[in-house]
């Protein structure tokens, strides 16, 4: 097992960048096509901005509901989002990022921080656990996730994972166009 210690900073910063940029981008494009996110994205009044970062000016995404009550990407935030979650250091994201800690393990031990209502934070990983459980292999996101969904077909999976897939790779493709 790689731990965070076997890894140099460099490699874990531009890891995390990287994940952090396409957990972001999978999260909008899940709010899109998978129902049980769009119905927890719903929840979230319009135009509330969550973010997630690494402490103290490290990887970060910013995401907003739109009026379609979608996930949309911001490249800066006009104003203080109304959630914000924070890992409070590089290596303690590399271990979520790199599924050797869940989110709700990182959250017991006091590695990340949640600044905004805990309703809307609970809600946030609910979303990320249910895109985890779609978009990685079920060895993996056993790891990652609290808790497997005991009711995800086979068949939900590939067609989740196919279409956030697809509509990521397409948002790279729009950016570098």
């Amino acid at each position: 097992m790689i731990t965070s210690k076997s890894v140099k900073p460099a490699l874990q910063q531009a890891y995390v960048k990287l994940m952090m940029d396409v957990i972001g981008r999978g999260l909008v494009m899940a709010s899109q096509v998978d129902e049980e996110i769009k119905q927890e994205v719903a929840k979230f009044p319009t135009g509330f901005v969550l973010s997630m970062n690494v402490f103290p000016d490290g990887p970060a995404f910013i995401a907003r509901v739109s009026e379609q009550k979608q996930l949309e990407l911001l490249d800066t935030a006009q104003q203080k989002p109304d959630l914000t979650i924070t890992f409070k250091h590089l290596s303690h994201a590399f271990l979520v990022f790199s599924f050797q800690e869940s989110t709700a393990l990182a959250f017991a031990h006091d590695r990340m921080i949640a600044d905004g209502d805990l309703a809307h934070a609970i809600r946030l990983v609910r979303c990320l656990n249910k895109m985890e459980a779609l978009i990685l292999p079920k060895l993996v996101a056993e790891l990652a996730v609290k808790q497997y969904p005991g009711d995800l077909s086979l068949k939900e999976k590939l067609t989740g994972a196919a279409s956030i897939y697809l509509k990521v790779a397409q948002s790279y493709l729009k950016r570098s166009a």
